[in-house]
């Protein structure tokens, strides 16, 4: 039943099959079962024998293989040995070198520090050495034309001069007795014909200034009619002159009104409303007040930053993506009838003058924002102060075209003296404002000085040109005349200003042309003698 019978190869498990032959002997019934069953087991052992003898040789390799095994892993742990060793001198000496590298930044920015407060004396001094020479070479001049007038009578006879000298004197004694007599005698007294003539005009002008004058207001009766009374009323009239007071009482009395107002009526959607206003039907009223529609407006300047869109339509998609589409026009029609109600708000008022196209551009929050970035300039701290010298320095540097007079209001204006050089002021608080957009007197201050300085610009293109009609041409010609500093690229704004199209040479009076153009000096007023660009 299997294999052939191999006692020769048994030899090691005899007694075994010798006790089992004794079994098969024994149990005659299953001698011929048992014997099958011996014949098994011998042919299997001799099976798995031959089997042993086979994997002797693996056994052999697999001893080998494991030996080189285990030498490659020492030797791969002896050279990561190495290499951590060495990463670790490395990462020592990168600490060191960073180390310094910080010390020599510290060092740099010391030096720096010194360099900027070097400079700042050093354009100090500069100044002062300008203006210093200025007066010296008007002493020179002085002092060449006296010796010219001397090289001149010099050839003249000097017994002549003398005695005309002489003779002079005495007239002069003379003269100067009578004069004093004269004074002493009738020093009270003027010709009755002058007089009745000023006597006359100053009854005319007196009778005249009574037909036309009317009484000043009482402006206290206003605090009957405004919430707060009185007490509040004294807060808003502080300082501010009939005018103002004016513009205060209707926004006052507006306020009122806009409240109780639930709706507004849409303007239609007709392509001269503009973008924002064109809805047809009745418009929800936010209910805003001030404070809320200041911050919407900030909001809306920040992102209106790094966005290249006009105005009225970045205002319209603001408000989309903001509040959605279904309610973007009840908070458009709300914050257009508020900014157009308050008209003394400066962030209301020239967000409603972009928006509505009075002004082209806010050229003075650009010169407020170059002013600041002068300012941190010389703050080599980053502290927030600068000595009052730096700040006059910052303030000369950022606008190179303002007269002492200007720069000396701006510096009252800030709250201090110009003389106490040694005084700390506190720069970034004069570019604050209020929850309702209400700014400091510095920044008043500076906007007054660029809408004078605006209004002294047209005047002059208006002496220039004069109020007759003027081609395109004509007005860049006027234009580089007044400003000879005048670079290309804002010629052509400015003239896009008041010609959308300048090549269709439409002719227009001026006071047409730049009712609220953004227009300034931007170089020195030029000298009579001087020629256009």
């Amino acid at each position: 039943a299997g294999r052939p019978y191999c006692p020769s190869k048994l030899k090691s498990h005899q007694p075994p099959l010798e006790i089992f032959e004794f079994f098969i002997e024994d149990f005659k019934t299953y001698k011929p079962l048992l014997a099958a069953i011996k014949n098994e087991y011998e042919v299997t052992l001799v099976h798995m024998q031959e089997k042993i003898h086979s994997l002797e040789p693996l056994k052999a390799l697999l001893v080998t293989v494991s030996d080189e095994c285990t030498q490659q892993i020492l030797e791969l742990e002896e050279q990561e040995r190495a290499e951590i060793t060495t990463l670790k001198s490395e990462r020592l000496y990168l600490l060191k070198l960073i180390d310094k590298m910080k010390e020599e930044k510290i060092s740099l920015q010391t030096q720096v520090s010194k360099l900027r407060k070097s400079m700042a004396e050093e354009y100090l001094r500069y100044l002062n050495e300008c203006d210093a020479r200025k007066l010296l070479l008007a002493d020179l001049s002085e002092m060449r034309s006296q010796q010219e007038d001397i090289m001149l009578h010099h050839g003249e006879d000097t017994m002549k001069l003398a005695l005309a000298l002489k003779i002079a004197r005495q007239d002069l004694t003379k003269v100067q007795v009578e004069l004093n007599a004269m004074k002493a005698d009738y020093g009270d007294v003027v010709p009755r014909r002058d007089f009745e003539s000023q006597e006359k005009k100053y009854s005319d002008l007196r009778q005249k200034v009574q037909r036309s004058c009317t009484p000043r207001p009482d402006w206290d009766k206003c605090a009957e009619v405004i919430s707060g009374g009185a007490e509040r009323w004294d807060i808003l009239a502080e300082g501010k002159t009939s005018e103002q007071l004016m513009d205060v009482l209707l926004e006052e009395l507006g306020e009122g009104v806009l409240k109780e107002k639930d709706t507004f009526t849409g303007m239609g959607k007709n392509e001269r409303v503009p973008v924002y206003l064109r809805f047809e039907g009745l418009v929800k009223n936010k209910m805003l007040n001030k404070k809320e529609v200041v911050a919407i407006l900030r909001e809306i300047w920040k992102e209106k930053v790094s966005a290249d869109q006009q105005v009225c339509f970045f205002f319209l998609g603001f408000l989309q993506r903001k509040y959605g589409e279904a309610s973007a026009f009840e908070w458009a029609y709300s914050i257009y009838e508020n900014i157009k109600l308050y008209r003394s708000n400066d962030t209301m008022s020239l967000f409603y003058d972009i928006l509505t196209g009075n002004v082209s551009s806010p050229a003075n929050v650009q010169f407020i924002a170059n002013l600041l970035k002068e300012l941190m300039a010389y703050d080599s701290l980053n502290s927030g102060n600068l000595t009052s010298q730096l700040f006059t320095v910052a303030l000369r540097a950022a606008f190179p075209l303002k007269n002492d007079v200007q720069i000396q209001e701006l510096i009252e204006a800030a709250g201090y003296k110009a003389e106490s050089s040694d005084e700390l002021v506190n720069y970034r608080s004069l570019f604050n404002e209020d929850e309702e957009g209400k700014a400091e007197p510095f920044i008043w201050k500076l906007k007054s000085q660029y809408i004078s300085e605006k209004q002294a610009y047209l005047r002059e293109l208006k002496n220039e040109l004069g109020d007759l009609e003027v081609k395109a041409e004509d007005l860049k010609i006027a234009f580089c005349t007044i400003d000879p500093a005048l670079d290309e690229l804002t010629l052509d704004s400015y003239i896009y200003q008041a010609f959308q199209d300048p090549k269709e040479q439409l002719v227009a009076p001026l006071s047409l042309l730049l009712p609220a153009a953004e227009v300034y000096y931007l170089g020195p007023h030029p000298s009579p003698a001087s020629t256009a660009c």
